[in-house]
C-alpha cells in the first residue's frame, strides 16, 4: 500500500536511486578497490537503498555490480591516481630498504671499530674486486679521518723541525750602514800590493 500510494512507479524510482547511489559509492573508492572489492560495495549500496525504500514498503534483497562503464575522462583520472598510488608504494618500499641498509651499515661499522683489522680486510677485499676488471688504475681506500689526523701531525712535526734549524737573523747596527747618494754605488778600494780588492 505504501509503494502504491507514495510512489507512482516503484521499479523506475528504485532504479534511479540505485544509479545515483552507485555513482556516489563508486566515487568514494579507487579503481582497484572498485574492481577487487565488489562484494563490499554491493553491501554498501544495498544499505543505502534500504534506507530510501523503507518508507515505500519495499525491501531490496539483492544488489550486484555486473559491469562498470566509466567515461574516458574519469578513466584517465583514475588511471593517473592508480599510477601515483603505485609510485607511492614503490617509494615507501625503497625507503624501507634504505632504512634496513643503514641499520646494517651501522652494525658493520660498530664491528669494524671493535676490530680494526676488519677494516683492513675490507680494504683488501675492495682491491680484489677492483682487480677483477683488470683496470690499470687502482684506488686504495684508506680511513679518511685517521689519514687527516696523521697528515696534520706530520705537518706539525715538519714545521717544528724547520723552525729549529733556521738560524736567527742578525741586523747590523745603524752606524755600520753607509749613506749613499742617489745613483751612486760604492767602489771597492784597490790594495797597495796588487791583490784583488776585498
Amino acid at each position: 500500500m505504501k509503494s502504491v500510494v507514495a510512489i507512482e512507479d516503484v521499479a523506475a524510482a528504485i532504479n534511479q536511486i540505485a544509479q545515483t547511489t552507485l555513482r556516489k559509492v563508486v566515487g568514494q573508492h579507487t579503481l582497484d578497490e572498485t574492481l577487487s572489492e565488489t562484494d563490499r560495495i554491493n553491501l554498501d549500496i544495498r544499505e543505502i537503498l534500504d534506507v530510501q525504500t523503507e518508507d515505500w514498503g519495499v525491501v531490496v534483497t539483492l544488489v550486484e555490480l555486473k559491469d562498470i562503464q566509466l567515461p574516458d575522462s574519469m578513466k584517465r583520472a583514475m588511471a593517473r591516481q592508480a599510477e601515483a598510488e603505485r609510485e607511492k608504494r614503490a617509494k615507501i618500499i625503497a625507503a624501507e630498504g634504505e632504512s634496513l641498509a643503514a641499520a646494517a651499515l651501522g652494525d658493520a661499522s660498530d664491528i669494524m671499530m671493535a676490530h680494526p683489522l676488519a677494516l683492513q680486510l675490507r680494504n683488501l677485499q675492495s682491491l680484489v674486486e677492483i682487480g677483477v676488471d683488470k683496470n690499470t688504475t687502482v684506488v686504495f681506500p684508506a680511513p679518511l679521518m685517521s689519514t687527516i689526523g696523521e697528515l696534520g701531525a706530520f705537518l706539525a712535526r715538519e714545521t717544528a723541525a724547520v723552525g729549529a734549524q733556521t738560524p736567527p737573523l742578525t741586523v747590523a747596527p745603524p752606524s755600520a750602514v753607509l749613506p749613499l747618494s742617489p745613483g751612486t754605488l760604492p767602489v771597492p778600494a784597490k790594495a797597495s800590493n796588487g791583490a784583488p780588492p776585498t
